[in-house]
């Protein structure tokens, strides 16, 4: 069988394989401890619930316009104006599936072969792919100073003259890392005089810790809506712990905006109006599920924080938002991949490799799921790694001892 050379160079996505794996395991009986996957264990609002029913009982389920029903456009537009303070209009919106599809939109949009998108390390496995599906090139920038925080003159180094893009991703997903507001205003007010856009993934900006808030780009610009070269992406997946509604969406010039639904118009058509009607609920029911959800999540962080300082060797950064963190686990082994696949093998525990997100030595973890989860997770983690910890642990109904270090 022959297959184009693009897709053959396209890396099938991490996180959704080890998503995989351990269903495969679960089936199979194992008692596998999933501290891979962003995905809480929260139930779906149920203003989303009522709406999305509300809409089947119709049982008038159509085409809807590409770029979205209106009642959900309207929704986000009073978000946006109570979350970014800006005045936005139906035409500065477009729906998708999922943020993901929202990037994925822009970058085929706004780029040509060879044009370069900025991404800062530790980044979200898919960017890197992206780019490259649309024949673009993704240029990525790590600290020098070893940190989770870009600099802009780490920035400035990596710009060209095919510079199209930067994605910028704070809350950071895999190490929850809130970038300054000093690194944002100035990111903007030099990407708006070189002409550069700035794709904001703000997919986690309320699910943050510790009293901390999330830079709002808009802020740092002079330029209006129709002007700016700033791109907001968000969505219902991680706010509302909704990652099986895949709706998200963007927010840009009505120019771009057209030229995305035209994209998404040969693409998918657009949005299944079930889901998109469980969204505009979501949006405008009761929002104390989010602040539910981020509670859940700071109380998870602390504990997993915790637990991961009792190990001898591993570094962390305390994450100020999101599902994740990204302890460095170098001490033990350089190579996260092998790494990922000893602790799947030998403690039945999910772990997705830093390599993925450009930071080699480090394992993503995440405290979306159960403090039982977490706590035994990182347990069996210390079994399989620490020579102090005990030399035998049960899994499941199984003893098992230690015989490799």
């Amino acid at each position: 069988m022959s297959v184009s050379q693009l897709a053959k160079s396209i890396a099938e996505s991490p996180t959704l394989k080890l998503n995989e794996e351990a269903r495969l395991l679960r089936e199979k009986g194992e008692a596998v401890i999933h501290l891979g996957a962003g995905e809480p264990k929260n139930k779906a609002p149920i203003s989303a619930i009522l709406s999305a029913a509300a809409k089947l009982n119709t049982a008038d389920i159509k085409y809807t316009p590409t770029d979205g029903i209106p009642s959900l456009k309207k929704a986000i537009i009073r978000y946006t104006e109570e979350n970014y303070d800006r005045i936005i209009a139906p035409e500065n919106v477009i729906v998708s599936a999922g943020a993901k599809q929202s990037v994925y939109n822009i970058l085929y949009s706004i780029l040509n072969p060879q044009d370069e998108v900025i991404i800062l390390a530790p980044y979200w496995v898919s960017y890197p792919e992206m780019v490259r599906m649309v024949y673009g090139v993704p240029v990525i920038v790590t600290p020098d100073d070893g940190s989770f925080y870009p600099r802009m003159e780490d920035v400035r180094k990596a710009l060209s003259s095919y510079t199209r893009a930067i994605i910028v991703n704070s809350p950071n997903n895999p190490s929850g890392v809130v970038y300054s507001e000093e690194f944002i205003a100035e990111l903007v007010d030099y990407c708006e005089k070189k002409d550069i856009y700035v794709i904001m993934d703000d997919i986690y900006h309320k699910l943050v810790f510790d009293g901390k808030k999330v830079p709002n780009a808009y802020k740092h610009t002079t330029k209006d809506i129709e002007s700016t070269h700033v791109i907001i992406v968000n969505g219902v997946s991680k706010l509302y712990g909704m990652t099986g509604f895949r709706i998200g969406w963007a927010v840009a010039n009505r120019k771009l905006v057209q030229i995305m639904t035209n994209v998404q118009s040969q693409i998918t058509s657009c949005t299944a109006v079930l889901l998109q009607a469980a969204a505009e609920g979501a949006l405008t029911g009761l929002q104390s599920a989010v602040e539910s959800l981020r509670i859940t999540l700071e109380n998870n962080r602390n504990v997993m924080t915790q637990e991961l300082q009792s190990f001898n060797g591993v570094k962390i950064t305390k994450p100020d938002g999101t599902y994740y963190c990204l302890p460095d686990f170098s001490a033990y082994s350089k190579d996260s991949v092998t790494l990922s696949n000893m602790l799947l093998k030998k403690a039945l525990v999910v772990a997705v490799p830093g390599k993925e997100f450009g930071m080699e030595g480090h394992l993503r973890l995440s405290y979306a799921g159960s403090i039982k989860d977490i706590t035994e997770g990182i347990d069996r983690i210390k079994w399989a790694l620490d020579p102090t910890s005990p030399k035998e642990i049960y899994i499941g109904e199984r003893k098992l001892v230690r015989d490799w270090l």
